[in-house]
């Protein structure tokens, strides 16, 4: 079975027999008699020394050439009778058959001794659209040559515009245009050809589809556009082409997300770092999580973005505040997240362990002091990281090893509760470096020597050897 890229079931492909296929006539069963006895002899040697289309149909012959990538043998089994359109296993034809192997050779020779361009499989899946999931512009190509429809959709109302879009070249995308391919063409979804191609961030095929008429601004009814499908491939230079054609930078997604917010969520940097610059972004909006933008960029640690946004004017104070979206658990259960106390900029930063960030605010001015509604101060948040350069550098803002959050939790009962990951022995290492204290007990009255003998063997060991030589 194939699985498709853009599909997200396997192929289940119906099991069927080639139940149509003709015999010759048997030599034994000819009547001789009079005249008619030269004539059946010659019929019958012609039988013999030319090979029957019927008799030597063999398209379990024909799909072991193809799967062993033979044209060679494909050509041969042709030429011996069998049909280059015979029904293989599960029902699939041999050319889509020959598509997988991706040998432009071997779909040629399909395609010169007759398969039919447009034979769909049982899924409704025809050759040129799985052509064009493989992205194979020469194979793509000998279907068109061939004559393949371009127009013929697929179960899912794709066209195969909209998958060579996605997938293939430019050049492919431009001659399926010239053969009649519409470029509004949308699927079951709303999805046009130039989302397929935004998706992927194929600069080339947006390019041509936009020069065809490709409409920047067209709506999903699912509320996304273009410059969405753009954002979420990750390519920045995919959304810098659709705003330079005129893409809408004000939509609104889903949950009122708006571009910007999405290209956050989707970590693609470059993309919000062009919204900011061309001032689509709102700095002190809030995103689904609370967030406004520069709280993501501190978490993300890209420098750039985080350089940028401070430079147009984010708050390096401002703080998070609650989300106005609710959660599929709150709508099930009536109990939304546990509320995240007003956290700022530097703090997310320390806590994703982002040290060039936590640089960045605090020469921006951020306030190194700033203590959470929990008790939770630049320190505490570095030792929820995973970073020992984090946790100095805010030992360097706020030198004190022994501060403790509400929970009388310390930066040492932290890291033993947080279970072993690769850096713990090197941050407990800072920590010991730095004086800090393994008597002090918690609100629950247990120290954190206490909680390291507790714990887990491999804590326990990179405790100790942490702090074997500390005072």
């Amino acid at each position: 079975m194939r699985r498709g890229k853009y599909t997200p079931t396997p192929l289940v492909l119906s099991l069927s027999k080639d139940a149509g296929a003709a015999r010759g006539t048997p030599f034994d069963k000819l009547r001789v008699s009079g005249v008619g006895c030269w004539t059946a002899l010659a019929f019958a040697a012609s039988l013999a020394l030319t090979p029957s289309a019927h008799a030597s149909s063999d398209p379990d012959a024909l799909a072991r050439a193809i799967r062993a990538d033979d044209t060679a043998g494909t050509a041969a089994v042709l030429e011996a009778g069998t049909s280059a359109n015979a029904a293989l296993a599960y029902n699939e034809s041999p050319l889509a058959h020959a598509i997988e192997t991706q040998d432009p050779a071997l779909v040629a020779t399909l395609l010169r001794h007759g398969a039919r361009p447009d034979t769909a499989d049982a899924l409704g899946l025809t050759p040129l659209a799985l052509a064009c999931e493989r992205g194979n512009g020469a194979i793509v190509d000998s279907l068109l040559d061939a004559r393949a429809n371009v127009r013929k959709a697929g179960p899912d109302g794709a066209s195969p515009l909209a998958v060579c879009a996605r997938f293939a070249p430019a050049d492919t995308v431009t001659r399926m245009l010239a053969m009649g391919a519409k470029p509004e063409a949308a699927d079951a979804r709303g999805q046009t050809p130039l989302m397929w191609a935004a998706s992927s961030g194929n600069l080339g095929a947006m390019a041509a589809l936009l020069k065809a008429g490709a409409r920047v601004n067209r709506v999903t009814p699912g509320r996304f556009t273009p410059l969405a499908f753009a954002i979420k491939s990750g390519v920045p230079e995919a959304a810098k082409l659709l705003l330079d054609a005129g893409a809408d930078a004000s939509w609104r997604g889903p949950e009122n997300t708006s571009a910007v917010q999405l290209a956050m969520y989707q970590k693609n940097w470059g993309a919000a770092a062009l919204l900011v610059e061309r001032s689509f972004a709102d700095l002190s909006a809030r995103d689904r999580n609370g967030n406004q933008l520069l709280h993501v960029a501190a978490a993300g640690g890209d420098a750039g973005l985080v350089a940028l946004l401070l430079a147009k004017g984010a708050d390096p104070d401002g703080l998070t505040g609650p989300s106005k979206i609710k959660w599929v658990t709150e709508a099930n259960f009536g109990v939304p997240p546990p509320p995240v106390p007003p956290t700022p900029p530097l703090l997310i930063a320390a806590q994703n362990g982002q040290t060039g960030a936590m640089k960045q605010l605090t020469a921006a001015g951020a306030d190194t002091a700033f203590v959470t509604g929990n008790g939770t101060n630049v320190v505490l948040a570095a030792a929820h990281s995973h970073s020992p350069e984090a946790l100095d550098y805010a030992l360097s803002l706020a030198p004190d090893a022994d501060t403790a959050d509400a929970n009388g939790m310390t930066p040492l009962h932290l890291l033993l509760y947080g279970g072993w990951h690769p850096q713990l022995e090197a941050m407990l290492r800072v920590l010991a470096q730095h004086g800090a204290r393994t008597d002090i007990p918690d609100k629950s009255g247990k120290t954190a020597a206490q909680a390291a003998a507790g714990g887990l063997t491999t804590v326990r060991d990179a405790y100790t050897h942490a702090f074997a030589a500390s005072p």
